[in-house]
């Protein structure tokens, strides 16, 4: 299984805080400031579909309302996904995986694809992104290990990376049973013990979501290889000094 070129800092969900998320809209502006890595989450349509949300549910960002596991593509696509977030997004689809993929190709951009499935639909969903993804330059990630065990029968080539919020002492087992690359966890749990750890096991690691300078320069001084970032504005030019 191929190992990730980590980008320095990758805009979450697509846009980070400066466009709607998850969707192409985002994406391009996050190429604009100069971001070689996005970040986005796909779940699947009701008719099995990867598109790219990162709710079970639609109201919080889309103009429609109800399961997204339970509404067809053709229903998905004729949403406005910019709305909520301002008026001036007004009108901005709601994007395939396959589409988020060749814009990538498009723009030169590295994608970390967290699998976010519906309840009940993991193996499901990650079979379906890991089929599309196969071939292109693309971290897998996942909360779900059921996810990337899947995501792994599908695609074993690709390079995955278990998600935590707070890293559990059978990290290591826990990685090496799903051959993941890399772990990925939240920033506030990132410490320099468990830095010196994966150090010394050969483990890249990313945290998620550092929107401060002071935060940045912290982890990357204990080795991180890649941050998740709202903040495109503050960390545009991908320059955070470290002692």
């Amino acid at each position: 299984m191929a190992q990730f070129d980590y980008p320095r800092f990758f805009a979450h969900r697509g846009g980070g805080a400066l466009a709607p998320e998850n969707t192409l809209t985002g994406m391009a502006l996050a190429a604009k400031l100069g971001y070689r890595g996005v970040e986005f989450d796909a779940m699947l349509s009701s008719d099995g579909v990867p598109v790219l949300i990162h709710d079970e549910t639609l109201e919080r960002t889309t103009n429609g309302s109800g399961e997204v596991a339970g509404t067809a593509l053709g229903s998905l696509r004729a949403l406005d996904a910019g709305c909520r977030f301002h008026a001036a997004f007004a009108d901005t689809p709601l994007p395939t995986l396959e589409e988020a993929f060749d814009l990538c190709a498009r723009l030169d951009l590295v994608a970390n694809v967290e699998i976010k499935p519906a309840a009940g639909l993991a193996v499901e969903t990650a079979a379906a992104v890991a089929s599309l993804a196969a071939g292109r330059e693309v971290l897998l990630s996942s909360f779900a290990p059921e996810a990337l065990a899947a995501a792994r029968l599908v695609a074993p080539q690709l390079p995955r990376a278990l998600l935590f919020d707070e890293v559990p002492e059978n990290w290591r087992e826990r990685l090496a049973a799903l051959d993941c690359v890399a772990l990925h966890c939240a920033a506030v749990h990132m410490s320099a013990g468990l830095a010196a750890a994966l150090a010394a096991a050969g483990i890249p690691w990313a945290c998620y979501t550092v929107n401060h300078p002071e935060e940045a320069e912290r982890l990357f001084a204990l080795g991180a290889s890649a941050l998740f970032t709202d903040r495109l504005d503050l960390f545009a030019d991908a320059k955070i000094a470290v002692s």
